[in-house]
């Protein structure tokens, strides 16, 4: 098969199980339907959907768990042809307080937990990667994050961007997931969704596959 037939970008998909304060996550359902969702509806030319894993929701005692979750798509990436494309982490996490969707910009390095994590830590004004410096200390996606909220938000969807992850599980997991990034060649997004309640199971699962399309269709 020539160049032209590989794939030009893998997305591999990143979702939490439930925390305190949310019983039903619905990055969980999202994660775990979106292959299902994604092959009933088609890919786009040139988008594979590599993995989709579920991440507990926890800082310190999940990382070594998440470094393997990322690893392994540096590891895929290496394993096949160099002129296997472009790789993206695509991360989505609940704020339980939202009413539309938030493309997330950055990631701060500090940890302070409004509760205890899923492991029981509680972490207050702790920087996450210490020899990054302080906890002002701040990580920009390599994504053009005006530009995808742009186009989802022309596709009809109630999106906005954020430059405002949190202290919490989430920012902890994208400072991570973007350092990584980073280091390895390859790019990360977070974006934050509402609870159910607020926009419906088939809405999300539809701007998730939206977004994919999107992020596929970048330079």
């Amino acid at each position: 098969m020539g160049s032209e037939g590989l794939p030009s970008v893998t997305i591999h998909v990143t979702g939490f199980k439930k925390f305190h304060g949310v019983s039903e996550n619905p990055t969980e359902t999202i994660v775990i339907n979106l292959k299902e969702y994604r092959k009933k509806n088609g890919l786009p030319k040139g988008l594979i959907l590599g993995s989709c894993s579920i991440l507990e929701t926890a800082g310190q005692g999940a990382v070594v768990p998440l470094y393997q979750t990322l690893q392994s798509a540096v590891s895929m990436k290496d394993s096949e042809s160099s002129n296997s494309g472009r790789v993206i982490w695509l991360h989505f996490g609940v704020n339980s307080g939202a009413t539309r969707f938030a493309i997330e910009k950055q990631a701060v390095n500090e940890a302070t937990f409004r509760c205890p994590d899923e492991m029981g830590w509680k972490p207050q004004k702790v920087p996450i990667i210490p020899a990054d410096g302080g906890i002002s200390q701040k990580l920009e996606t390599a994504l053009p994050v005006e530009e995808i909220t742009r186009t989802l938000a022309k596709m009809g969807y109630d999106v906005m961007t954020s430059d405002d992850a949190g202290r919490f599980v989430c920012n902890y997991v994208y400072y991570h997931s973007l350092r990584f990034a980073e280091q390895n060649g390859i790019k990360s997004l977070f974006v934050h969704v509402p609870l159910f309640l607020v926009i419906d199971e088939e809405t999300q699962m539809q701007f998730a596959a939206s977004l994919l399309e999107v992020l596929a269709s970048l330079n």
